[in-house]
């Protein structure tokens, strides 16, 4: 059983940072290309950022360039994403996901076989 647990989530203020966690057990999670999604209130799920198996290569949605960064770290079973200049239009429940694959940057949701739960991010104006 994959299990993934997102933490780090929080209320701040804008131009503020958090650092989001998602720990995973339960396969190699070296072998995992990992990604973050995020949903606002009435919206669509989102795409954020992935990272492939080693960490080498990210994509990262055009509104978040520059101010997010996703990383990994394969000893822990970890992914990251830091979020720096933190805006009220980041405000969304945030969903870290994994697939297995060696190879290569996935961006739909579709393409992910295990999800976490969510955490919860507030940014206030």
């Amino acid at each position: 059983q994959v299990q993934l647990v997102e933490s780090g989530g929080g209320l701040v203020q804008a131009g503020g940072s958090l650092r989001l966690s998602c720990s995973t057990s339960g396969r190699t999670f070296g072998n995992s290309a990992m990604a973050w999604f995020r949903r606002a209130p009435g919206k669509e799920r989102e795409f954020v950022a992935a990272i492939n198996w080693s960490g080498i290569s990210a994509y990262y949605v055009d509104s978040v360039k520059a101010r997010f960064t996703i990383s990994r770290d394969n000893a822990k079973n970890t992914a990251y994403l830091q979020m720096n200049s933190l805006k009220p239009e980041d405000t969304a429940v945030y969903y870290c996901a994994a697939k297995s694959a060696l190879f290569g940057l996935y961006t739909t949701a579709r393409e992910y076989d295990y999800w976490g739960q969510g955490t919860q991010v507030t940014v206030s104006a």
